[in-house]
């Protein structure tokens, strides 16, 4: 039989993750840009195990009657989560969102509002604004930002369902590179998910974010530019649930010196 405790870190490793009400197994979210085709698209999207795929609204061909990236999601499959990449104001974002809704892709949104076109580092100002303005016409909204405490304080306060720092500047598959910022962006984000988005470049960084006690990944080129998406994207799938296995198991200790792995005591000289 499972000791008490083991059998609680196994429910905690178990649980869902939960957005404004709605429950999902897989903590892994995926994006549907940079991929060849449609078709690899698609069996990229089944390798990872994700519900939630999120999708461009500006990326969408809505006019049906042509190819469109929704030909290779079955919204009754997975849960289409649209966001206002490429949106530099706003205004912008807030005018992306509401075409989404419009033409029935879905009441929530990933809010982006890029501040510098180099880096892609979100205008939080802007951020603040658009999810305030969002939340109050109905919106669930999820917004990408900074990896700073006071900001994801003021988005939680504007109504944000989750709080999503990045890990690196989008796209660039540095990997995790504040990991003090996530820390206390974990120790004191409690009464919304924590998903981490952008930078991951392999399935040791989506690991280690999970490690570091976020509920969720949200990642694309890290699968989408890979030489084999379809692989990377079955092993992003492994290292997210290893990572939230590992993070509700508790690490060892980090010591400065080493401890004998088999006990001294007894044994004869």
């Amino acid at each position: 039989m499972m000791r008490l405790g083991l059998q609680s870190h196994y429910n905690r490793t178990m649980e869902p993750l939960v957005i404004a009400g709605r429950a999902f197994q897989s903590r892994l979210i995926v994006g549907t840009g940079k991929y060849k085709d449609g078709a690899e698209t698609r069996r990229a999207i089944e390798a990872s195990g994700a519900e939630i795929v999120t999708v461009a609204v500006r990326r969408v061909n809505l006019d049906r009657s042509k190819e469109s990236l929704l030909d290779f999601i079955d919204p009754q499959r997975y849960f289409l989560l649209p966001n206002t990449a490429g949106c530099y104001t706003a205004e912008e974002a807030i005018r992306a969102a509401r075409l989404g809704r419009e033409v029935g892709l879905s009441d929530w949104v990933k809010i982006e509002v890029i501040g510098d076109q180099r880096t892609l580092y979100p205008d939080v100002l802007a951020t603040v604004e658009a999810t305030r303005i969002l939340v109050k016409e109905g919106f669930i909204v999820l917004p990408y930002t900074s990896d700073d405490i006071v900001v994801a304080r003021r988005l939680i306060d504007a109504g944000a369902a989750a709080v999503m720092p990045l890990g690196a500047p989008i796209g660039s598959g540095l990997g995790i590179q504040n990991v003090a910022n996530l820390r206390i962006l974990r120790e004191l984000i409690t009464e919304v998910p924590l998903i981490v988005d952008a930078g991951v470049g392999t399935a040791s960084d989506a690991a280690l974010a999970m490690e570091l006690g976020a509920d969720a990944v949200l990642m694309n080129s890290g699968i989408a530019m890979a030489d084999n998406p379809v692989l990377m994207a079955e092993a992003m799938q492994h290292a997210v649930l290893a990572g939230r296995q590992a993070y509700c198991a508790g690490r060892m200790p980090r010591k400065l010196y080493a401890t004998a792995s088999s006990p001294m005591e007894g044994i004869s000289r």
